[in-house]
Parts: structure tokens; C-alpha cells; sequence
């Protein structure tokens, strides 16, 4: 393994992973407090949150940064 991927905590997570995650840590209306976007707060779903940050590279960083400081809460 090299050295960039031991230092990667994405490294080897899904966003659906990932995602799964932040609802089981947060919940939904926790999660869409700190990121505000629809696919959070309105009728949420994990397949229309996926296919939204899928599209959307600004959303998912977000989703991904508040994976990363998950555990510093």
C-alpha cells in the first residue's frame, strides 16, 4: 500500500458508505442542518442524495469533509 493511501481516510470508502455513515452518526435532519441541500432536507432518500452528489462535485466535497471530521465531534 503506499504511503498516500494510508494517509487517505477516503481511501477504500464508497459515497454510499460514506453516506450511510453520516445518517446512521447525524440522522437526516442533523445532516441537512450542516449541509443544506434538498436531497437532505426535503424527503430524503439514500439513492436521490447519491445521484445528486454524484452530479454535483461542490456537494459531495462537503459530504466528504464532514466523513472525514465525523469523528472529531
Amino acid at each position: 500500500m503506499s504511503e498516500q493511501q494510508k494517509n487517505d481516510p477516503l481511501h477504500g470508502q464508497s459515497l454510499e458508505k460514506i453516506l450511510l455513515a453520516l445518517v446512521a452518526h447525524y440522522g437526516w435532519e442533523e445532516l441537512g442542518r450542516r449541509i443544506d441541500i434538498k436531497c437532505f432536507n426535503i424527503d430524503p432518500s439514500i439513492k436521490s442524495s447519491l445521484t445528486f452528489l454524484r452530479k454535483t462535485p461542490w456537494a459531495r466535497a462537503k459530504v466528504e469533509e464532514l466523513f472525514v471530521t465525523m469523528s472529531d465531534d
